[in-house]
């Protein structure tokens, strides 16, 4: 940055370390080389921008909802596996992403303290203050517990700057007992409930007759509005309006300015209607959506082998004559004519709950493909503005992964539902961080040595993990005390707190307090 505006981009042409070759743009070359230097700021912005953006869109909560209804497990199994990769997989993406390489690991450092830290101290102060309420003792404790053992596991790691293969596995390993705590905690809850209601339980065995009849009711009088001849729609008008993504009645009820940002977002919401395939268990159908869905067979497939590793493997020519995508593709079209032939436009098929799978493994890919984007425009934040990797994790990379769950968060609180704004809270994050630095750390010994080495931790990363730690050490002992009481004195000095930690965190990255200072 101490170069001219013409030897910066020589200086990004030349140097190797500014290839960005696991991206799709080389956004340092984008900034320096193809833009006047005046334009630099307006492309910061538009990128960030972007970022917040395209995270906004992905949700693959209905077919993990699938995959759960269809594997059978309980609200409990599903809600600390399936379901918390749905609601934080651009945390886990984006932190994976991030550790697989060890120059930006500080992002992923950054983001999952930061993100911590954020979320126990500004989201669960917000529910507070919106919402005082009790908390549940034994769940509070048992995540509260499980999340200081993985943030100490991280500080060793970090202070060691090794970790093995070993290590690594802790990592998914310490996720799955915190799987199982959660499973037989609920089971022998709800056994000592069911003993203790037992014969209210009895004396109400009549209730779901009359809900039943009462929704009998609901149904007669819904179908009043269904037309009196049958109307069959046919395949192609079926097709056309699976891909249009505006309702016409929201479309009239809402203002301008939700309708401008609705056509600005059309664009990828119709990418992604035409590649994931959605199976919606609280649909009566299900989504079966007979002429999409075999075209979804055929744009999947080339959307996993073109977007996975920035398409490096979906270019790979067979034989050097016959590349992969074209495989991919006659493969799709070949599975996409079975389906159609073998299928009708009202009745999905036996097999539909695959199609759920298929939208995961989809959704997963471009989730991954776009959290590999995020990490190449927050490095060329850093170059830019001469900022950490660690700075940009915890402030950019964490408030935008965790500025959404915030707001659902609050408005479940507000709903009168506080006790599940605080279990999603911690619940999530503990995945995140066990997932992430697990799948991360292995992503990267598969591709060199079996011993990951991360760079010297500044002091910057100690500030963050101490911050994290203190947190949760006062959230252990104070919350105990006030009978597990979260009023709003508790919220608003969870608010202060973070006010001041990230005062200390920006004078430390600016150099106003250093090691000799302290």
């Amino acid at each position: 940055m101490n170069l001219s505006a013409v030897d910066r981009c020589a200086f990004v042409k030349t140097t190797p370390d500014c290839s960005m070759e696991d991206s799709f743009i080389n956004y340092l070359k984008m900034t320096f080389c193809l833009l006047p230097p005046e334009l630099t700021p307006l492309t910061i912005t538009l990128c960030v921008s972007v970022r917040i953006y395209v995270f906004s869109i992905f949700s693959f909560c209905p077919n993990l909802s699938a995959i759960s209804s269809s594997l059978r497990l309980t609200h409990n199994v599903a809600g600390v596996t399936f379901l918390a990769l749905g609601n934080g997989a651009p945390d886990v993406f984006s932190a994976t992403v991030a550790f697989s390489h060890p120059h930006t690991a500080g992002l992923a450092i950054g983001a999952l303290f930061g993100a911590g830290i954020f979320v126990t101290t500004v989201v669960a102060g917000a529910v507070s203050l919106v919402k005082p309420f009790t908390v549940a003792s034994r769940p509070f404790l048992r995540d509260v517990i499980f999340y200081m053992a993985a943030v100490f596991w991280t500080v060793v790691i970090l202070y060691r700057g090794t970790i093995s293969l070993g290590e690594t596995l802790g990592y998914l390993g310490l996720y799955v007992v915190y799987v199982i705590t959660v499973i037989a905690s609920a089971y022998i809850y709800s056994h000592q409930k069911h003993s203790a209601t037992r014969s209210s339980i009895q004396s109400s065995t009549h209730v779901p007759e009359s809900i039943q009849s009462s929704v009998c009711v609901c149904a007669c009088i819904d179908s009043e509005y269904c037309p009196l001849l049958p109307y069959c729609e046919s395949t192609s008008s079926i097709l056309l309006s699976s891909l249009n993504p505006v309702d016409s009645r929201i479309w009239r009820r809402k203002s301008w300015r939700w309708r401008a940002i609705k056509i600005v977002k059309m664009p990828l919401e119709v990418l992604l209607l035409l590649t994931v395939p959605v199976v919606d268990p609280d649909k009566e159908d299900r989504n079966w959506r007979r002429p999409l869905n075999c075209l979804n067979l055929i744009t999947a497939p080339l959307v996993c082998v073109l977007t996975f590793r920035s398409g490096e493997y979906g270019m790979y020519q067979i034989e050097d004559q016959f590349p992969v995508w074209a495989l991919t593709l006659l493969f799709g079209l070949f599975l996409s004519a079975i389906v159609f032939l073998t299928t009708t436009n009202n009745h999905p098929p036996p097999y539909h709950s695959l199609f759920s799978l298929l939208g995961f493994v989809v959704s997963a890919i471009w989730i991954s493909a776009a959290a590999l984007e995020v990490v190449s425009i927050l490095h060329m934040l850093g170059v830019v503005f001469s900022l950490s990797n660690n700075l940009l994790g915890l402030t950019l990379l964490a408030w935008g992964n965790s500025i959404g769950d915030s707001f659902s968060d609050v408005t479940i609180a507000r709903q009168g539902y506080p006790q599940m704004a605080i279990s999603a809270c911690f619940g999530g994050i503990i995945f995140n961080m066990l997932i992430g630095v697990g799948i991360g750390c292995l992503m990267q010994m598969f591709n060199n040595e079996p011993v990951v080495t991360f760079e010297p931790a500044g002091l910057l990363t100690w500030v963050l993990a101490g911050s994290l730690g203190l947190s949760l050490v006062l959230s252990f002992i104070l919350v105990p005390l006030h009978c597990f009481h979260m009023g709003r004195s508790y919220g608003i000095f969870l608010l202060l707190f973070y006010a001041v930690f990230l005062l200390v965190a920006l004078l430390t990255e600016f150099g106003f307090i250093h090691t000799g200072s302290l």
